[in-house]
């Protein structure tokens, strides 16, 4: 049991209590009450009398009143089993998006905040980004267009696009599709997974189901020697959700076509605007000198695994199938075999060491001593307790969810921090990659009284089974980190406004933090931390290992030091190959935004051009290598790309920009000591808890003692600095 000093959290948790009709009433009351403040302001204030207190302030205080519902409102598409509470969801987001579309464009309301800004009050430095950022976005949402077509036809493009962005991520959600394999056709795919894949009937008999979920699709694609299946499983992942493809070309469509109305050259140009790049010229920039940087190594790279494939081939005897073609759903297949090959990487007996619970509370730990935290898990008749309905099951939106109170330790007052959700296997409808959610940002109220955080992972981990329990890889240990990471961002960020709270930076700052705590995932000591044997976990899980290993020796009871090593070295084994592929989406991405024309973008064959660029990107070869007369238009691989549906349009580059901070940020602070608390806690009071309250560039200079440095980013990639 926690200490007494962390039972009682100072407020309730959320309710997931849901239904459609309450979900469609409260969306309609939120809309209702932006529209009615709004009323108010301009029924009873001047342009000339506006000040930041009359106009600002109350906009900015309902603003992080209805962030409490309107994000759990949107949550339910993500998560909710019932397909009903999800279409409903989807149907609130539209409106809600709809709203502020209109609020966003209210002459009116502009006049005032117009008014605020040109009387240059003194303000706090929060207050003041909050001016700028609102002022601006007025601006940047078609206000600085004369009244009549064309603000109308502006309006129209937002509105629409906003239905897109909802549609496209719903298909993603909703997606069901896979494949029906023989045994034979899964000839080395681990047979305890394929066990618990649906059995066929009729037709299908004889055959088992492999869902496009990664927990059934990367192991498939990572261990089945039939390349036949590997082929087919990659190519029709690629194709899965054919009815997103028109909506994504009529996003980019109208995305430049907005751009244009607003006196810029193209997408990319209106989005950078207000990013830490600023114009598109320092993007391309980058990513042009890192492709020229990394082209040499991914070629090298794709020799040492042709001749991998073609001994492989040889030795099971199918030395006519080698062609000399390194093909994309070979990768996973021979980056796997390499390092165990090459690297003795083992990874189904490193997953033996890394259970899901027991990871998940290392890392927690992990995270205790680095941030001065405390997490308390909440269970049975305590949910009840501190429920606002007196009931437990009511402060979930499904059982398996975990909840945890997360409270300062005593060294930082004890005090209560917020709620974390963990939501990490897999079902119909859910949501279908890993990923953190905010339901309820914290924020400063009216009456000076702070609001606590609440925040999600959402995860798709392979369940447990009667013989073990949930068992991570280690690429998988690295996205449980990397989006726990988030979750700490959004948990101890500690701003006035929930515009500015926690993961709410610009996009190319946002995954730095994250990134940077990757890196405790291939230190010796921390990965010692975190492991334990799934034996030790049960007695049952103990006498099925002793079983299935035919092994009476007792396995340690924490990750040996070899393996620890093996993981160690494999860090940037195929290592371009990897950030290549990582230029292929930001390339993509800058590309189909930064049109010449609009005629151009309006007859643009975007899959060709997505396949065409992954091809003289990454240099490994898809199925236009194998029938050249077909070309580039196999696969529809934007359809799955939520990212840049989802927010990330003109942002994709950041996760590779954001490395060269993140690296900073390790190399110059945490390397020599991971764990060294004192620099742990100035990390979170100098970084993590401000959030977007200011520029992103300030943070990283008060928390380096400098501008940031691409010095050690291209170190650790191991490439020439120009």
């Amino acid at each position: 049991m926690a200490p007494p000093q962390y039972q009682k959290p100072p407020q309730a948790p959320p309710l997931f209590t849901a239904t459609t009709q309450s979900i469609a009433a409260d969306s309609k009351r939120l809309i209702a009450e932006n529209k009615a403040l709004e009323d108010e302001l301009v029924k009873d204030i001047k342009p000339e009398d506006a000040t930041f207190a009359n106009v600002c302030l109350p906009q900015a205080r309902h603003e992080n009143e209805a962030a409490l519902e309107d994000h759990i409102l949107g949550f339910y598409q993500s998560v909710a089993t019932d397909a009903a509470l999800r279409d409903a969801s989807t149907a609130a987001l539209k409106e809600m998006d709809e709203s502020s579309i209109e609020s966003a464009m209210r002459e009116d309301i502009f006049k005032l905040v117009a008014g605020v800004a040109n009387r240059k009050e003194a303000l706090d430095p929060e207050s003041q980004r909050w001016l700028e950022k609102v002022h601006k976005s007025y601006l940047r949402n078609g206000l600085g267009l004369p009244a009549g077509e064309k603000r109308d036809r502006f309006k129209a493009i937002k509105k629409k696009l906003s239905e897109l962005s909802i549609e496209f991520s719903r298909t993603l959600n909703e997606e069901n599709g896979g494949l029906w394999f023989t045994e034979e056709e899964l000839d080395s795919v681990p047979k305890d997974l394929v066990a618990t894949w649906p059995k066929g009937e009729g037709e299908n008999a004889g055959k088992v189901f492999m869902s496009f979920k990664y927990p059934d699709l990367f192991p498939t694609l990572k261990y089945a020697t039939n390349s036949k299946t590997r082929q087919k499983v990659f190519v029709a992942n690629e194709n899965k959700c054919p009815s997103n493809v028109p909506l994504f070309k009529e996003a980019i469509t109208l995305r430049d076509e907005a751009a244009r109305l607003l006196g810029y050259n193209n997408h990319a140009e209106f989005r950078l605007e207000d990013k830490m790049a600023k114009v598109p010229k320092t993007v391309n920039d980058f990513l042009g000198d890192l492709r020229e940087r990394l082209a040499p190594g991914g070629i090298t790279e794709i020799k040492a695994l042709l001749e991998l494939k073609k001994a492989d081939l040889e030795s099971h005897a199918k030395s006519s199938d080698y062609d000399g073609n390194y093909y994309l759903w070979d990768h996973r297949y021979y980056d796997r075999l390499m390092l165990e090959k090459n690297f003795a990487l083992d990874q189904e007996k490193i997953a033996e060491y890394f259970p899901l619970d027991s990871t998940i509370r290392g890392m927690l730990h992990i995270f205790e001593e680095l941030f001065g935290l405390v997490f308390v898990e909440i269970t049975g008749e305590a949910r009840d307790k501190i429920s606002p309905t007196g009931k437990g099951r009511d402060i979930v939106w499904h059982d398996e969810v975990q909840v945890f109170s997360v409270w300062d330790d005593e060294g930082e007052g004890s005090g209560f921090v917020g709620y974390l959700y963990l939501d990490l296997f897999p079902r119909p409808g859910k949501y279908g990659h890993a990923a953190n959610f905010n339901l309820q940002p914290g924020f400063i109220s009216a009456n000076g009284t702070r609001r606590y955080p609440a925040t999600a992972l959402v995860c798709n981990f392979s369940k447990p089974t009667p013989k073990k329990p949930s068992l991570l890889k280690h690429d998988e240990v690295v996205t449980l980190f990397h989006e726990l990471g988030h979750g700490i961002h959004d948990l101890v960020s500690r701003t006035t406004f929930s515009r500015f709270h926690g993961t709410n930076t610009v996009r190319d700052f946002v995954e730095a933090p994250s990134q940077m705590l990757e890196n405790w995932c291939w230190t010796p000591s921390q990965l010692r931390a975190l492991s334990k044997h799934y034996s030790t976990v049960s007695p049952e899980y103990a006498a099925a290992y002793a079983e299935d290993s035919k092994n009476s020796a007792k396995p340690s009871d924490v990750i040996p030091d070899d393996l620890i090593d093996s993981i160690v070295k494999t860090k940037h084994v195929n290592d371009a190959l990897f950030n290549l592929r990582q230029l292929h989406f930001g390339i993509f991405d800058m590309t189909i935004h930064s049109p010449a024309s609009h005629a151009e973008v309006e007859n643009l064959a975007v899959s060709e051009l997505y396949n065409r660029l992954r091809k003289e990107i990454s240099k490994i070869d898809g199925p236009e290598a194998v029938d050249p007369s077909s070309g580039f238009a196999w696969g529809n691989g934007q359809s799955t790309f939520g990212h840049l549906m989802g927010g990330y349009d003109v942002g994709y580059y950041g996760y590779l920009s954001s490395q060269v901070y993140s690296t900073d940020m390790f190399y110059s602070v945490f390397k020599a000591d991971p764990m060294n608390g004192k620099e742990g806690r100035r990390y979170r009071h100098t970084v993590l808890e401000r959030g977007g309250s200011q520029d992103e560039m300030q943070t990283l200079k008060d928390f380096l003692g400098r501008a940031p440095s691409t010095e050690a980013f291209y170190e650790e990639l191991g490439i020439t600095k120009a």
